[in-house]
């Protein structure tokens, strides 16, 4: 199983570094392949150095103006050079059986309800979750409950919408995750692996 990481290219607080390493290195140690977004700068190459070290698949998914201003990290043994944005979203999607968010700024909350919405609109059926450290995702949570309180989002997608606090609250999550039905559509939502809008 792999888990695509969303999480800023910057630092943040020291504490944030400190859960995104035990994050990273218990995914490893649990045999979950990473993929995320190919930088070694900030909280992505926090997360890609502390799954290396512990021995864990790390693919990194670049877009290649990034790979021209030097933000690739130089240690992966598989680092995916797209042409654009929009394209590294596709891959890192079609890589991973799982999408999580941990801290980050405008970047990463893209990233993260792009693959949601994809799930909303029955375009794949895998979990998506945040790892909420030191409370980070609780005025976003807030945000989206008054969505639903407003009548613009369904209680079922927030309901299906993981909140966990370390690894093995995600591994969880996922192994307990039921996908709510497409947006648009009555039936079964798509196999785990589909992409296309069926």
């Amino acid at each position: 199983m792999r888990v695509a990481v969303f999480t800023g290219s910057h630092a943040g607080p020291p504490s944030h570094a400190a859960a995104a390493t035990t994050f990273a290195r218990d995914l490893a140690a649990a045999g979950v392949g990473i993929v995320y977004g190919g930088g070694h700068v900030g909280m992505m190459g926090v997360v890609a150095d502390a799954a290396l070290a512990a021995g864990g698949e790390v693919i990194g998914v670049i877009p290649q103006h990034l790979v021209d201003d030097e933000v690739a990290h130089p240690g992966l043994p598989r680092l995916e050079v797209v042409p654009s944005m929009h394209e590294r979203k596709a891959v890192m999607a079609d890589l991973a059986d799982a999408f999580v968010a941990l801290p980050g700024a405008a970047g990463t909350l893209e990233e993260l309800f792009e693959a949601w919405t994809w799930g909303m609109l029955g375009l794949h059926a895998k979990p998506t979750a945040l790892l909420d450290v030191d409370g980070f995702w609780q005025p976003l949570l807030a945000q989206l409950r008054r969505m639903v309180d407003d009548g613009y989002l369904d209680v079922a997608r927030l309901d299906a919408f993981g909140v966990v606090v370390d690894a093995v609250g995600l591994l969880s999550f996922i192994e307990g995750y039921e996908h709510p039905p497409r947006k648009w559509r009555t039936g079964p939502p798509p196999p785990a692996g589909d992409r296309s809008a069926g």
